[in-house]
């Protein structure tokens, strides 16, 4: 069932309600009446939101990056001072860019091709993602019905709140110790190595994508070329074909006027021979007739 739902949370929207129809027509068939009526409750998801899903679904392991990178820049993000949180800012533009482009691909890969103002809303969903937990876990699902909205300011982990956004933590107090104070730095230090390194992979996994569509594009310009490679010795091949048809046409014309004259020739043989026949017949006629009346 859950297998059945994500297949249909990555169907076109333009095919969504068509294939849920389907498939609560055959969980009703084998008789799963709670799972029809589940599938029926689903609701088609928005072109940004599905894909978003598609992209959770096609690209598992940048999807899972993705997600650890957000968990990685939240536990920063109460950490740093205002210059790591830029250095943080311009890293999560980055790879937000990066997936927005992956899922718009895949998108019209699929056949549809995401409007600006739809790939604004896909682009806020991965910053959401980044931004908020409870966005993080809806997209992990990969059923989203409609594009999320990041928070103003990133938001703690579940555990970290009761409800409420996480704060900057406050500057230690004047009497901590020289051991406090190189714990929390050393710490701050781990947490943005993790940010780092959550979106270097991400970057890696779009060059990586980046480099397989391009022999993708090698090997579907060489397939063509192979097509109409095909295409020319076939038309060739149907030349030859035609020719080699008019060939046996008029062979079969010369075969039959050949026979033609052969028969004519036969039937002229035998009138000829017919007709020696007669004059011997007749020349001896008359020579017993001349003879006999000697």
């Amino acid at each position: 069932m859950e297998a059945v739902l994500d297949e249909l949370y990555t169907t076109p929207p333009s095919d969504f309600v068509a294939r849920r129809e389907t498939l609560v027509a055959a969980a009703k068939t084998a008789g799963r009446v709670d799972d029809a009526r589940r599938i029926h409750a689903a609701r088609r998801p928005t072109l940004a939101a599905w894909a978003a899903n598609l992209l959770l679904r096609s690209q598992p392991e940048e999807s899972r990056q993705f997600l650890e990178l957000g968990r990685a820049l939240r536990e920063a993000y109460r950490a740093l001072d205002a210059g790591g949180l830029k250095d943080l800012s311009a890293q999560r533009r980055r790879v937000v860019s990066a997936l927005s482009r992956q899922a718009v691909q895949l998108a019209r890969d699929a056949g549809h091709r995401l409007s600006e103002p739809v790939q604004q809303d896909l682009e806020a969903t991965l910053r959401a993602v980044l931004a908020d937990p409870d966005a993080a876990d809806q997209w992990a699902g990969g059923r989203l019905i409609n594009a999320l909205t990041p928070p103003s300011e990133f938001t703690a982990q579940p555990s970290d709140r009761p409800g409420t956004r996480s704060r900057p933590e406050p500057p230690p107090p004047a009497r901590a110790s020289k051991d406090e104070l190189a714990k929390r730095r050393r710490a701050r230090q781990e947490q943005l190595a993790r940010a780092q390194e959550a979106a270097e992979a991400a970057e890696a996994a779009e060059q990586r994508l980046r480099e397989e569509r391009a022999r993708q594009a090698d090997a579907d310009a060489e397939l063509q070329r192979a097509r109409e490679r095909t295409e020319q010795a076939r038309r060739r091949m149907s030349a030859i074909e035609e020719q080699m048809q008019q060939a046996r046409e008029e062979c079969q014309r010369a075969e039959n006027e050949q026979q033609e004259v052969e028969e004519h020739s036969r039937s002229a043989a035998d009138a000829l021979a017919r007709a020696e026949r007669v004059a011997n017949e007749t020349a001896q006629h008359l020579r017993h007739m001349t003879a006999g009346t000697t």
